[in-house]
């Protein structure tokens, strides 16, 4: 498995720590990432390989049954944070979606699984280049910040060369009164993991 811009580590690690024959591969461009990912690979023991720099354009020395990422998908013509590494990791302007899916396609095997969340107002443009690229999506979840709001984000599992129906998972809701609701606590729980948040 590759995990793509894998920032801190932390969804790959999370996977591999679940799953221990999976082979751990991650890619991030940042220095100050790529040390704090494998500060945390060496904490929690678990082996990686780290391939430093461009996903897409990286040349790497084998192809993957599986790629996960959390990519930049931020527009790039919104308002900026100064913060030049803030800037990359959520910025679409780094890895635009079509050359993220491409490159995707290249290191994947041929009956290659991608899994990654998006901004929904993209939709349109993940699905086009998606099947630009050979992918099908077959199973799709839209993520709402609380009810009766509309969904912010999309999680997608695409599949190259598959021929399979799509599956819409029921809708992921997030606060309820300003706490997490129960999921989103079950999803933490089985992470074994906690938000926090930092002032940038």
């Amino acid at each position: 498995m590759l995990d793509i811009g894998s920032g801190s580590g932390i969804l790959g690690l999370l996977i591999a720590r679940d799953y221990s024959k999976l082979h751990l591969n991650q890619c991030e461009l940042q220095n100050e990432f790529q040390q704090l990912s494998q500060k945390n690979a060496s904490t929690n023991g678990i082996e990686t390989t780290l391939f430093k720099g461009d996903f897409v354009t990286m040349e790497f020395d084998k192809e993957f049954d599986m790629c996960v990422s959390n990519p930049p998908f931020y527009n790039s013509n919104v308002i900026k944070s100064e913060n030049e590494n803030i800037k990359i990791a959520r910025y679409n302007d780094a890895m635009p979606l079509e050359k993220f899916i491409q490159k995707s396609a290249l290191v994947l095997n041929q009956n290659g699984k991608l899994f990654f969340c998006y901004d929904v107002k993209q939709l349109n443009d993940i699905i086009l280049f998606l099947n630009k690229y050979r992918f099908n999506i077959e199973a799709m979840q839209f993520i709402h910040p609380k009810m009766g709001k509309d969904a912010t984000l999309v999680m997608i599992y695409a599949r190259k060369n598959s021929k399979s129906m799509m599956v819409i998972n029921p809708a992921l809701i997030v606060f309820e009164n300003e706490n997490f609701t129960q999921e989103v606590q079950e999803i933490y729980s089985k992470t074994k993991t906690h938000s926090i948040k930092v002032e940038l």
